[in-house]
């Protein structure tokens, strides 16, 4: 067994360095600062850079410096550093999960699991490096023609406050294994992990290569809009997409957004119930209250198992309960920001005027700890239609929606309604319905007799207006390249 992490302070593992990072160095922003907030108690964590435009200027034209050297080393070269920066996430985990907990507010012991992940995120895109190959054509005698896949140069990632160090540390894998430079701009809800991080790899890195920026809205716009970066990934919310996407026209950047959805969990009357029932409480992820655009927030039950499904929903639904995020012990954690708190709550208001009939929750704890955070109970509503709002908007909240079904075909027309497609998960024994309904249902991603997982190489995305792209596997890298062909007569 792992040896106990020390008990210290929160106050202790927070970063001393809360300026820009680029070019390797630190610099102090012409923006001025943001306040940065404990969701779960309402406390200040203190200041936070906050990038202006020249600020986004000066470290775009850090990176494009930096590309120089980057792009001119051996890919077994970025791989062995590659490799170094996951070994240090695998050595800090717990404390980085520990700064997430405290600033975005979910549970430290899913936390650490996220910093886990991108380490090995990091370490599968480092064996890939010699992979990103190009091709060669039949010409005939005397000539040559072949491809080339080349790196953009400067690319710029946007991340959800959700999973601050997985997607902050994860995600700058792909378009450094393929020789590009990146710029992250960490979630501005949640910033404080990227930081640390960053005082943690110092140095590993060439200067230039890995480059943290903090920004609110200014800052962001101009990091999408600088005519030096190319490429661009997001991922966030469906308007966040669009206002990025819109932005990005005018150059033809290239982006990669991995947006919201208003997922489906599809219970056939014929499933495993003991399985099925823990599946979709687990899928709507409690643990995240909910935030997590993955979540199959719309459950869909036969009729004829409508009343059992419920009844051990009710049970298991019981293990989450609102907590402090920095106790290991803590199943469920608290809401972001209080916006976003204000606006879930609204929404169980409007569920039940709209007749939606509320079996769980749906209130804030009684816990007197918690009396000054930002925590909302797991909620379930029965007697939901697909014309209710919490039934096609996504609420980014703990609220599940329990969704009677009857005929095959009505099914699919009201999973497939929303403009999202995102996830969906099945639960069928039979081996022929299970196909059918993963044909049938509109998603990137599908799970059958499972939910939540992401698989080391399984590519990622959504349908409509879930997102453009895929990630986390071996395409998301030949993303980050542009092709290139070359005919050489002899």
């Amino acid at each position: 067994m792992n040896a106990p992490h020390p008990v210290r302070p929160i106050s202790e593992r927070l970063p001393r360095r809360r300026d820009l990072y680029y070019g390797g160095a630190w610099h102090e922003p012409r923006g001025g600062y943001l306040d940065t907030v404990n969701p779960a108690t309402g406390e200040s964590l203190g200041h936070v850079a906050e990038a202006n435009a020249e600020d986004v200027d000066a470290a775009v034209r850090a990176a494009q410096a930096g590309f120089e050297t980057w792009r001119r080393l051996k890919p077994l070269e970025r791989a062995g550093l590659l490799r170094k920066v996951a070994a240090v996430l695998r050595e800090n985990a717990f404390e980085l999960a520990m700064i997430d907990a405290a600033n975005c507010g979910n549970p430290i012991s899913e936390m650490q699991r996220d910093a886990l992940i991108a380490a090995v995120q990091i370490e599968y895109y480092a064996g890939l490096a010699t992979e990103i190959k190009g091709e060669t054509l039949p010409m005939g005698e005397g000539i040559l023609n072949y491809s080339l896949r080349e790196p953009y140069g400067v690319c710029a990632r946007i991340v959800a406050y959700n999973h601050p160090i997985m997607f902050t540390a994860g995600k700058m894998a792909p378009p450094l294994a393929a020789g590009n430079v990146v710029i992250m701009k960490p979630p501005y809800q949640a910033p404080l992990s990227a930081y640390r991080r960053m005082e943690l790899l110092d140095g590993i890195l060439p200067p230039g290569v890995l480059n943290v920026i903090s920004a609110g809205t200014p800052g962001s716009q101009a990091l999408v809009t600088h005519p030096m970066v190319p490429r661009l990934a997001l991922i966030g919310s469906v308007p966040t997409g669009r206002a990025i996407a819109r932005a990005a026209a005018d150059r033809l950047k290239h982006v990669t957004l991995e947006l919201g959805g208003k997922n489906a969990c599809i219970i056939y009357p014929d499933a495993d119930l003991d399985r099925a029932v823990p599946g979709a409480v687990n899928g709507m992820n409690f643990t995240w209250c909910g935030q997590s655009c993955g979540s199959t927030s719309r459950l869909f039950v036969h009729r004829s198992i409508h009343d059992h499904v419920i009844q051990g929903m009710l049970k298991a639904v019981r293990h989450y309960q609102p907590g402090i995020p920095t106790e290991m012990s803590t199943t469920m954690g608290a809401i972001v920001s209080k916006a976003q708190w204000e606006k879930i709550l609204g929404y169980v208001e409007t569920a039940k005027a709209e007749g939606a009939d509320l079996i769980y929750g749906g209130g804030i704890p009684s816990d007197p700890r918690l009396a000054n955070g930002w925590f909302v109970e797991p909620t379930v509503f029965t007697g939901v239609s697909q014309d209710m709002r919490i039934a096609n908007e996504e609420v980014f909240g703990p609220i599940l929606s329990v969704i009677r079904w009857d005929d095959e075909d009505t099914l699919f027309e009201q999973v497939n309604r929303v403009e999202y497609g995102l996830t969906a998960s099945i639960w069928t024994s039979r081996l022929d319905q299970a196909h059918r309904a993963a044909a049938r249902v509109q998603s990137g991603y599908v799970w059958v007799n499972h939910v939540s997982s992401h698989f080391i190489g399984a590519s990622f995305g959504g349908y409509k207006q879930s997102g453009i792209g895929r990630e986390e596997g071996f395409d998301e890298l030949l993303s980050y390249t542009q092709h290139k062909n070359v005919h050489v007569v002899l």
